[in-house]
């Protein structure tokens, strides 16, 4: 049998018997005590929770965390695997531990040397690049467990004028520009709120909050707007570049009304209080892109216009 096939098998075996001596696996396997403490070994370098238990009836026990059982993957499959990981870790935090730098260092052990190779050449060659923002980790995991295991959440939260503590129910959790955004129920307000994940500054479990069976119908992609927000029409006119641009963008791209000449309209209904927002992702795109509507967007852009001619001026 060959190295890997046999430890494939040994963390089927470890799984299912949680407990088990050095022995007990040398017998099975007809080996020596010192091949099996050397695959062990192996083992817990890659990851696999198993710790020794000292003393009369003593041996090794599997941690409280459950094992997947082998998955075949193609090469290809794992190049994707590999290169999606490390893409990962451009992001200053990410809501889970370090399971992905683990996974990778599997994958890359098994790996046959020719497929290393092809990895080794793409390093630092293929990454995807978001600018770094400083948030707290343990806040994003937390948030990330509470969507997973349908509980609600108590975070500190630090918004433009104070810092208070809310209660709420997160519906998911997304990246753009390298910040974390967290759409929520909040219990305090009684509506939804979209919460910035760098201002989160601390966030625990709170399961004597009973989750809402509405709130967890939502996604990402159908999440209400705000109860008491005023509705209006957003409307841009985009050159081509500008629809080039906004074409990638998942909020944008559905909306944008293509014309013959390779220009285009984006028009969509927004928040009244997110105009800012929406009026400087039209000013990023500069002479790409004019506001047509509403008339506060309008009155916004002319104003920056205005900073701006003072300070070269």
């Amino acid at each position: 049998m060959l190295k890997s096939q046999r430890l494939i098998r040994m963390i089927m075996m470890i799984n299912a018997k949680k407990s088990f001596t050095v022995q007990e696996l040398a017998d099975d396997f007809g080996l020596s005590t010192r091949t099996i403490t050397r695959d062990l070994q192996e083992l817990s370098e890659l990851g696999v929770p198993i710790y020794s238990v000292q003393g009369r009836g003593g041996g090794y026990r599997l941690l409280q965390e459950r094992l997947l059982p082998p998955i075949t993957f193609t090469e290809s499959e794992a190049v994707a695997i590999f290169i999606s990981c490390q893409s990962l870790k451009q992001l200053s935090a990410l809501p889970f531990d370090d399971g992905a730098e683990s996974a990778l260092h599997k994958f890359y052990h098994y790996l046959p040397a020719d497929s290393k190779e092809q990895i080794d050449r793409l390093k630092d060659r293929v990454a995807i690049i978001s600018p770094q923002r400083s948030m707290n980790p343990e806040c994003l995991r937390t948030l990330m467990q509470a969507i997973m295991v349908r509980s609600a959440a108590t975070i500190e939260y630090r918004s433009v004028h104070l810092v208070e503590k809310r209660d709420i129910q997160p519906i998911g959790l997304y990246e753009s520009d390298g910040y974390w955004y967290c759409p929520a129920y909040c219990f305090l307000r009684e509506d939804y709120r979209l919460f910035r994940a760098d201002r989160v500054l601390s966030a625990s479990l709170n399961e004597t909050i009973p989750c809402r069976d509405d709130v967890e119908q939502r996604t990402l992609w159908n999440a209400p707007p705000r109860k008491e927000s005023e509705q209006v029409s957003f409307i841009i006119e985009l050159a081509p570049g500008g629809v080039h641009t906004l074409q990638s963008d998942v909020w944008f791209s559905k909306f944008i009304h293509l014309h013959e000449d390779g220009s285009g309209t984006a028009s969509l209904e927004i928040a009244a209080e997110k105009i800012p927002f929406y009026a400087d992702m039209a000013w990023n795109l500069g002479e790409d892109a004019q506001v047509v509507a509403p008339l506060e967007a309008v009155e916004y852009i002319k104003r920056k216009i205005e900073a701006l001619r003072l300070k070269y001026a």
